[in-house]
């Protein structure tokens, strides 16, 4: 060749090995990352044959992780974040420190540094958001109250994970690492004054600034008709401000990216902007998972296998267990425990980029990078089974309602009716199950028709703000019957369903049928294949979100088309 294609012949490589490994791993029932990551293995200098270019792989990974959590900013909003703060933030601090204290525990079982058993366990904590995110958009459930907790909880870690990404070069001499290019005099409280300064700065910028800037970036764009400066106004705006991120305030490239999506989903295009850049984002995550992969060392399964099953023993059972219990005791049904323990039942990018950190300040042996590695891969791959264990979970804690007792905190008061409500109000009401923007417009125009109705949803605050507006509402999951029973189900006229998550809608119904035989129910849903499936089992009233809307605009033209030419507008 005439020329260097060292570039070229790595992301061919990587795409078509992550297209042969990814097809084989969806065949044998894996999530293709699985494949992704056996790909990288192959390429690595760990095997035989062709080996790609580390280097590059890890630019182009650095790429990936960008549009990755760009696209995961696009799904979530601060309002999202906001409305699940006081189970997502106290839950995901001290889910990290349990989870660091057991990866800590085994580090000082093998004889390693403090500062090694530190890096290791903060590698175990933290799950990775692009899994999750993947695990509940396949589900269904990614819109949920249940998906935003899970997905809140992780952007909390991931807030975390960066502030130790600042302060652990700062924090290495102390803890026995690498010394060069420390100040000795530096002060640590200083440092950490610096960087939460950077990130408030970030914040605010974003919130005051970027919230209006860039969505108004975007529509000027988009009024030009063009669709590639469309998508390239997307990806730039991911990428730069990612890079301005860490070039000005000196945040990861990946929380950067993370609120470019944040704020252009303040724009009315945000929908767009995820369908059109969704292309590139799913290109680059393959170059980053096939990366990840290429730094595996497979000689660690052999040679240290126990060392290895304990790393999956905390990252799949032991952070899951604390996660779990922590969501109990902030007061949430045993079900959202369930989803926010198997979401958490993985780790990712984050811990990757701890472990290269790790190994550069010389505080991390490098037999735990690739106990990392090898525990990411195993965890990733045993993640899809973990959530198909939630169903059967629920049914045997259905079936032993003394155990799943033990797992409610007695004394709720969102979790009852009030007393003072009146019983005008609970006979032939509506029971509304979802309180969010769909539940948010049934619920005016019944206030506006004079129709009772009581309010069950899972969000506490949103009951608690309910109730000091004079509207009946009870907290809780509503496919557990307790919650149908307190809102008077065995006397109401309807049971409409408009939460987002259809994954419990049968149990929703058959609760209710039991309680109340004549009771009429209708459910909104996504898809045409869930529609069927609550056809096939007589649901009730069904609407489907894009049928509905087509039905809408229809009627709206040919009612324009039935009016005289001159009075259409």
């Amino acid at each position: 060749m005439p020329h260097d294609v060292t570039l070229i012949t790595t992301i061919a490589a990587a795409l078509g090995f992550g297209l042969v490994f990814g097809f084989l791993a969806t065949k044998v029932k894996l999530p293709a990352l699985v494949g992704y990551l056996a790909a990288g293995i192959l390429l690595g200098p760990a095997t035989p044959g062709f080996v790609a270019d580390a280097h590059l792989a890890g630019q182009l990974a650095e790429i990936g992780v960008m549009l990755m959590m760009f696209g995961v900013g696009l799904h979530f909003s601060l309002d999202d974040l906001w409305e699940v703060r006081k189970v997502a933030l106290p839950g995901a601090v001290l889910q990290i420190a349990a989870a660091t204290a057991m990866g800590m525990g085994l580090a000082y079982w093998w004889d390693w540094t403090i500062g090694g058993g530190l890096v290791f366990g903060l590698a175990l904590s933290v799950a990775s958001t692009v899994v999750l995110l993947r695990a509940l958009e396949e589900r269904g459930i990614l819109d949920s109250f249940n998906g935003r907790i899970a997905v809140g909880w992780l952007v909390v870690e991931d807030l975390v994970t960066v502030l130790v990404l600042v302060l652990l070069p700062a924090l290495a001499p102390s803890l026995g690492g690498d010394t060069s290019g420390v100040d000795p005099d530096a002060n640590i409280w200083m440092t950490l004054g610096i960087t939460l300064g950077q990130v408030a700065a970030f914040v605010a910028f974003m919130l005051l600034v970027g919230r209006k800037l860039f969505p108004w970036i975007l529509w000027q764009v988009a009024r030009t008709g063009s669709r590639e400066l469309f998508t390239l106004c997307v990806i730039a705006a991911a990428v730069g401000i990612a890079f301005a991120a860490t070039k000005l305030f000196g945040i990861s490239f990946a929380l950067g990216a993370f609120f470019a999506g944040m704020v252009l989903r303040e724009s009315e295009l945000s929908h767009r902007a995820a369908q059109e850049s969704l292309p590139l984002r799913d290109a680059f995550a393959v170059l980053f998972f096939v990366s990840v992969g290429m730094l595996f060392e497979p000689s660690i399964i052999v040679e240290q296998p126990l060392q290895l099953l304990a790393v999956v023993a905390i990252i799949v059972f032991g952070k899951s267990i604390a996660a779990f219990v922590l969501v109990v005791v902030l007061r949430y049904p045993a079900r959202t425990a369930l989803m926010v323990s198997a979401s958490l039942a993985q780790i990712g990018e984050f811990s990757f980029i701890l472990a290269a950190l790790g190994i550069s300040l010389h505080l991390m042996p490098q037999e735990g990078q690739s106990l990392i590695l090898a525990g990411a891969i195993i965890s990733i791959a045993l993640n899809p089974l973990v959530f198909a264990a939630i169903r059967p979970l629920e049914r045997w804690l259905g079936n032993n309602p003394r155990l799943a007792a033990r797992f409610e905190r007695p004394a709720d008061p969102l979790a009852e009716l009030p007393t003072t409500t009146a019983r005008t109000k609970l006979a032939g009401q509506v029971v509304l199950v979802g309180y969010g923007r769909v539940g948010r417009r049934i619920a005016r125009t019944l206030i506006e028709n004079g129709i009772h109705f009581v309010v069950a949803e899972q969000n506490r605050d949103m009951v608690d703000e309910l109730r000091r507006n004079g509207i009946p509402a009870v907290a809780g999951d509503a496919s557990e019957p307790a919650v149908l029973i307190q809102a008077h189900i065995a006397h109401a006229r309807m049971l409409v369903i408009a939460t987002p998550d259809t994954f419990h809608v049968r149990t929703m119904i058959e609760i209710a049928r039991t309680l109340n035989p004549d009771i009429r129910t209708v459910v909104r849903t996504h898809s045409e294949e869930e529609a069927e499936l609550l056809r096939q089992e007589h649901a009730g009233k069904i609407f489907i979100g894009e049928e509905e809307l087509a039905n809408g605009i229809t009627a709206h033209v040919l009612d324009t088309f039935r009016q005289p030419a001159a009075s259409a507008h």
